[in-house]
């Protein structure tokens, strides 16, 4: 069985996307960091299937959490491409867990991936503000900026090319009449 983390083992604070749960003290990969817990409702009674929030964890087809509850602070959990937790998922019991999967140190948000339908649903409209994403986007920014820079290098270059091949013509074109009328005046 794995090592629980105790109740002092993680706080809620600012996130960049909100609330969010940190570490307070090590977190050890496997540890079970905290419940995800709420009413249990059963989507076949049509008034418990029509709830919607952001905080439903789906246990499977016919079970779901409704995590909305103030005193589940699994809810403050962000989702993360690159998590450090992960949920263990425990239909017949009905409970899910969040458990860590990397060492977590103190002051570190803690985060476990969604999924796809909640990502498709609530993230992928707005962006995904998780940390892997920003500095994915920030790259591509970068690169971005990076190409245009080295387009506008490009063609300036080239303008110059072409300005500089522009005024050798004029200026082969005037030595040219200026030299026809030279010559002119001389056999004069």
């Amino acid at each position: 069985m794995p090592a629980i983390a105790p109740r002092k083992a993680y706080r809620v604070g600012r996130s960049k996307t909100g609330l969010g749960l940190f570490a307070t003290m090590p977190i050890k990969k496997g540890t079970r960091i905290i419940r995800y817990f709420g009413p249990i409702l059963d989507c076949r009674i049509p008034e418990q299937d029509e709830i919607e929030n952001k905080y439903l964890f789906e246990l499977n087809g016919r079970w779901t959490i409704d995590g909305s509850v103030r005193k589940n602070l699994a809810r403050y959990i962000n989702h993360s491409c690159r998590p450090n937790a992960e949920s263990d998922v425990r239909p017949r019991e009905r409970k899910v867990f969040i458990r860590a999967i990397k060492n977590i140190e103190p002051g570190e948000e803690i985060n476990y991936d969604y999924g796809t339908d909640y990502f498709k649903a609530y993230l992928k409209p707005i962006g995904c503000k998780c940390p892997s994403c920003e500095n994915k986007r920030k790259k591509q920014r970068a690169e971005a900026r990076a190409e245009r820079a080295k387009v506008k290098a490009r063609a300036e270059r080239k303008a110059q090319k072409a300005g500089a091949k522009t005024a050798a013509a004029k200026k082969k074109k005037l030595n040219g009449k200026h030299f026809a009328g030279k010559v002119g005046r001389a056999k004069a």
